[in-house]
């Protein structure tokens, strides 16, 4: 990514920090992540990280729209996929947890990685997120997917 890019992928990921400044201070210290809230640019949602990856695959196949900001948390194996704020949103399923507007989000700068935390796909600057419906269906059939390959649990 240019250095413009990477500029405004820094500018736009900051801004919804409470500080921005003191937010891209943090990225720039030990551990190099920033405490952010949900809710005001985007929210996440947090799925294992064997179903994330998954549907992650699903959302690259279609060659209209390329998948939006992505987070791996490698010590606690879960997948974080950033969408629009919606605060009637409501997700349900094994592992799935929703973090909208009252819930803070740890946050590496979009140009590196900081500890477990890694950007599978770094913002672009641009406000682009995951399209909750696109998501959703990514999910179901991963879901599938994975009740297909798990090993059955019968003696």
């Amino acid at each position: 990514m240019p250095d413009a890019a990477w500029r405004q992928a820094v500018e736009w990921l900051a801004a919804a920090a409470s500080d921005p400044r003191a937010c891209k201070r943090q990225w720039d210290q030990e551990p190099g992540t920033a405490l952010m809230e949900a809710g005001r640019f985007w929210d996440v949602l947090s799925v294992p990280e064997q179903l994330g990856l998954l549907a992650l695959d699903i959302l690259w196949q279609d060659p209209l729209h390329a998948p939006g900001p992505t987070l791996v948390d490698t010590a606690v194996r879960r997948v974080g996929f950033f969408l629009a704020p919606d605060p009637e949103s409501r997700w349900v399923g094994s592992g799935i947890r929703y973090a909208g507007k009252g819930s803070w989000v740890a946050v590496p700068p979009p140009y590196r990685s900081a500890r477990f935390l890694e950007w599978l796909i770094p913002p672009d600057g641009t406000g682009e997120l995951h399209s909750a419906a696109s998501l959703e269906l990514a999910l179901q059939q991963a879901n599938g997917t994975l009740a297909v390959l798990a090993p059955s649990q019968e003696c």
